[in-house]
């Protein structure tokens, strides 16, 4: 199954998942060390805040997306995508996908200060508590 994790600097987890432009992209499966398999670097105009819902992303690969602390916006609209939204405060991308299979995923509470949004034709950017549904590992 893959994963993608939100970095500044393809090290630690980003944290802001709709403003995150690198993406380490793994393979993983329960029981098994995750294995880098990909790095995606966004251009300015589709980091995920701002892509709408109806063009084709290089995220729509994964199944599950983890960062940092993010808003109701970004958790919606990767839904939508059909891709499960991950918060985290673990920093270390190998960690979070093991905690995601254990079931352990210490959750990343939304941003504390809403920062100003423009309006670029979606309007889902209300941040917020989107409960997180760990639908856990394939049977």
């Amino acid at each position: 199954m893959r994963f993608a994790v939100g970095t500044q600097d393809y090290r630690s987890i980003a944290t802001h998942g709709g403003r995150t432009r690198r993406f380490l992209v793994f393979e993983a499966e329960s029981g098994s060390d995750p294995v880098e398999v990909e790095r995606i670097e966004l251009a300015e105009d589709e980091v995920l805040h701002l892509a709408g819902d109806g063009r084709p992303h290089p995220i729509d690969a994964v199944r599950v997306v983890i960062t940092g602390s993010s808003g109701e916006g970004f958790i919606n609209h990767m839904k939508r995508r059909g891709i499960e939204p991950v918060t985290t405060l673990e920093t270390d991308p190998v960690q979070a996908i093991r905690d995601w299979f254990a079931g352990t995923v210490r959750t990343a509470p939304p941003p504390e200060h809403p920062h100003e949004h423009h309006d670029h034709g979606h309007h889902d950017h209300d941040l917020g508590d989107a409960p997180q549904e760990r639908h856990g590992a394939p049977a």
